[in-house]
């Protein structure tokens, strides 16, 4: 049994002791966020740096792959699913973060701060031939990592830089979903816009104050299940969720000065990788990957979950208009359930990515992923990316992008190093709207509960069906167990079209 073979004890409590060092550099994150004065920069860095060193050494040290080989040969653990389950992505993970040797994490982590220099001077000036050169690197950089985990019989270098964010997922099977998803998609979105149909332009300028919008979102978290007495809400440049570990999940969102209903989103949208990350088994496994997401793109399908299927539903806003008008005061007079309904599902074609409505989004994405796999094959040089960028754009949208800036520059994440990450987005809508199927069918009364704010069924199945199981599987298996197929676009279309074609009258 595991509680009695020493070695899996010495090796869940070096686990557990990462974890911690490695929620003190969650922490230190959230407060350059939220809380820190600017002038402390140069420390935290520091700070960070030092820790992130801790951390990657234990992580990788000669001792942790001892225990892991220990383990594996004790076939008395074997029979345990837990402990498998366990051994099996510790190994996993072990083994990526030992093959890439020491001189390319470090050459990856100066190129990378180096390029998100240049990417901002380059994007502030709109000038891609300013970034090319380190995107070059980037590229590089990224295929040698690849190679250092290994491609594929029959994959290419995209699928090990993928199957880090998203284990048990390849780029053939993101292109075939993609492929069906993207017809459909344009098809839909090219019908809304000859509609000529526009939302109520009122409710995109309301001003409320600041503080009557934290207190609306912090009833709102309390009322769908967010523990506010083990997790926070406060407010950053750019909205995110910190799971720091066993009673600290900590949420941030966003104001502009105009509008109610985005920030409210957003908020939502992070409240979904909170209670995502309050359902996994912490208290009793911390550091251990049964306590761990599945996969980012199942963690984005509970925040697009919550954000989209239940914060953009009728049935959400015949309990939360009410709630608003409450604490938002006279904002709200003559607005109605049917006109917030309208308003927060207008579609419209636009430039950039994080403002994207639900239809358009993953026209975004593709076009990412389409980009990134072919820098990496060598099939597009970097000097070409923005006028492929700005034709499939043309293409796919039917909008004309006027600058860099609002084009190939927009996103950070390449600066940072980062590719075939964009996939998971796109790949927590699909899984999201595959378990709201089956969610719908197994929990019928479900709008009627969302009506009268009732949230606690539908937070009881993701507990049970998905929050519980951690990394015991990964997220392809996953959504085969729980709801009974292998992902497919048709849930995703089904819902887009079910809710947007009556809408706009098509």
């Amino acid at each position: 049994m595991a509680d009695v073979n020493p070695s899996y004890t010495e090796l869940t409590s070096h686990l557990r002791e990462t974890a911690t060092l490695a929620s003190a550099a969650s922490i230190l994150g959230w407060d350059q966020e939220v809380m820190m004065p600017p002038r402390g920069v140069g420390l935290r860095a520091s700070q960070l740096s030092l820790l992130g060193a801790l951390v990657h050494e234990r992580r990788t040290s000669p001792r942790m792959g001892e225990l892991i080989a220990e383990c594996e040969a004790d076939p008395a653990l074997a029979g345990d699913p837990d402990v498998s389950a366990n051994l099996r992505e510790i190994r996993r993970t072990y083994d990526l973060a030992t093959k890439v040797p020491t001189s390319l994490v470090r050459e990856m982590a100066e190129t990378s701060s180096r390029a998100l220099e240049a990417w901002r001077g380059a994007k502030e000036r709109s000038d891609f031939s300013l970034f090319a050169p380190w995107l070059e690197r980037v590229v590089g950089l990224n295929r040698a990592r690849a190679e250092c985990y290994g491609v594929p019989a029959g994959g290419d270098l995209y699928d090990p830089l993928l199957d880090e964010y998203e284990p048990g997922m390849t780029s053939a099977e993101v292109e075939r979903v993609f492929s069906a998803l993207r017809p459909r998609l344009a098809e839909l979105i090219a019908g809304i816009t000859a509609s000529g149909r526009e939302p109520d332009a009122r409710l995109a300028v309301l001003r409320v104050p600041r503080d009557l919008q934290v207190a609306l979102h912090r009833r709102v978290l309390g009322q769908i299940g967010f523990d506010l007495e083990a997790g926070r809400l406060d407010v950053s440049t750019h909205p995110f969720c910190e799971g720091m570990g066993p009673g600290d999940t900590r949420l941030t969102t966003r104001f502009g000065e105009e509008g109610i209903f985005e920030p409210l989103a957003s908020t939502l949208h992070e409240a979904g990788h909170g209670m995502y990350e309050q359902g996994l088994p912490k208290e009793e496994r911390f550091g251990e990957p049964l306590a761990e997401a599945a996969s980012l793109g199942i963690h984005e399908s509970q925040s697009r979950m919550w954000e989209n299927m239940v914060g953009r539903s009728r049935a959400f806003w015949s309990w939360g208009l009410p709630v608003a008008r409450e604490a938002l005061g006279s904002a709200l007079d003559g607005v109605s359930a049917d006109d917030v309904y309208r308003f927060v599902n207008a579609v419209k074609p636009g430039l950039v990515r994080v403002e994207a409505d639900e239809a358009t989004y993953n026209l975004h994405i593709m076009l990412r992923f389409d980009v990134e796999r072919a820098l990496l094959r060598g099939d597009l040089p970097v000097r070409d990316v923005p006028g492929v960028w700005n034709e499939r754009m043309r293409a796919d949208l039917g909008v004309e992008v006027p600058d860099d800036a609002r084009g190939a520059l927009q996103d950070i994440h390449w600066a940072l190093g980062a590719m075939a990450y964009f996939p998971t987005y796109t790949l927590g809508n699909l899984y999201a709207a595959q378990l709201w199927e089956t969610i719908r069918e197994q929990l019928p009364g479900l709008d009627a509960q969302i009506s009268g704010g009732d949230f606690a069924g539908l937070l009881g199945w993701l507990r049970e069906n998905v929050h519980r199981h951690g990394r015991r599987y990964h997220a392809p298996e996953l959504c085969r167990r729980v709801t009974g197929r292998p992902l497919s676009p048709e849930p995703l279309l089904r819902y887009l079209e079910g809710k947007l074609r009556p809408l706009y009258g098509l």
